[in-house]
């Protein structure tokens, strides 16, 4: 079978990467087709992955950018998957599925925000889709009855232990052992969904490392550019190292909805800060079932820092969420598997 894999992300490389590495050992073809987006490159780099780029100049913002850059992907990849002969579109965009409409080709669509937060995106993609796989908790509208429904998270395909082995000595690379470290996280905020979105400001920023200080080291990651005075934080990283660093942090705060959750399938309590919170059904879970973290909206700066505090003063922290994660595995299955599993019975 020749299958086509769409990457618009860089949780979407990790989100495949196993399942794209199981379909070549059973010899099946894989094409790999990305656009520009933040590391996303770099990760299929370091992971010798064939690819192509569509899109190299990246996506702008606005909405006449928004159709002329869909258009462009559009037409790439019906380019590509009329060509090769593909067999089966994979991935999260809406193109796949007007490409596999146009070509009469089954297209699987993959997405774990709930419709009612990223409508436009519900609207563009799923009407075209064969398929829709959602976590059990994720809303796919009035598309329900193309849900494939499944008791996981995107990012148990990837840090579930079945494919995800801390290494210490990689994070060694990178981070000083000697002491406690707490990750921070900076967000572009700047897809069409995050319209009116607000995250982490500089000032509030500072609040948070002055109050960290005292218990640790503090390192930053960030997909906007930063301000001289958070250089001395900034955590000059290869991006496919990044789950090592964290894995072994304290805590995680962030604008950033993906390594928030990946953070809570860690065991690393997470703090969420933004105004998604509340409207996304699957870190809801996490924080509120499963209590792996923390959600905070932007108007609630106060209470975010008293939490912060209390954790803080915690001396068997790391021991307790490691309790609280081991209870969600429980309920959880390898997502990489199921998604594997599912492309061979397509």
């Amino acid at each position: 079978m020749k299958i086509l894999f769409h990457l618009g992300h860089p949780a979407h490389f990790h989100l495949f990467k196993n399942s794209i590495s199981d379909l070549k050992k059973l010899d099946h073809e894989i094409l790999i087709i990305i656009k520009k987006k933040d590391v996303l490159e770099d990760l299929l780099k370091n992971s010798n992955l064939e690819y192509l780029n569509i899109l190299p100049e990246g996506k702008k913002n606005g909405k006449l950018d928004l159709i002329l850059t869909q258009y462009k992907q559009i037409k790439a990849i019906y380019k590509i998957a009329k060509k090769q002969k593909v067999d089966l579109l994979c991935g999260t965009s809406a193109s796949i599925g007007i490409v596999g409409k146009l070509l009469k080709i089954p297209n699987f669509n993959f997405n774990e925000d709930d419709a009612e937060a990223v409508p436009l995106y519900a609207k563009m993609a799923y009407p075209f889709a064969t398929k829709i796989f959602a976590p059990d908790c994720c809303s796919v509208g009035k598309w329900s009855k193309k849900k494939v429904s499944y008791n996981s998270y995107h990012e148990l395909a990837y840090l579930h232990p079945n494919n995800f082995i801390p290494n210490k000595e990689i994070a060694s690379k990178y981070i000083d052992h000697s002491k406690p470290y707490f990750l921070i996280r900076f967000a572009q905020l700047t897809a069409h969904h995050d319209k009116g979105v607000n995250g982490i400001s500089e000032n509030f920023a500072l609040e948070i490392i002055n109050i960290l200080k005292p218990f640790g080291n503090i390192y930053i990651t960030s997909e906007k550019k930063i301000t001289p005075q958070f250089e001395e934080f900034r955590l000059n990283i290869k991006p496919i190292d990044i789950h090592h660093v964290m894995v072994f942090s304290s805590i995680f705060i962030g604008d950033s909805q993906t390594m928030a959750a990946e953070s809570g399938v860690l065991g690393i309590p997470f703090f969420r800060f933004n105004d998604f919170v509340g409207r996304i059904s699957y870190l809801r879970e996490l924080e509120e079932k499963y209590h792996l973290g923390f959600g905070f909206k932007t108007n609630q700066k106060d209470e975010l820092l008293h939490k912060l505090q209390e954790l803080l003063q915690n001396n068997n922290l790391k021991a307790d969420f490691q309790i609280l994660r081991e209870k969600m595995l429980q309920d959880k299955i390898d997502l990489s598997t199921f998604i594997t599993k599912s492309i061979l019975i397509s």
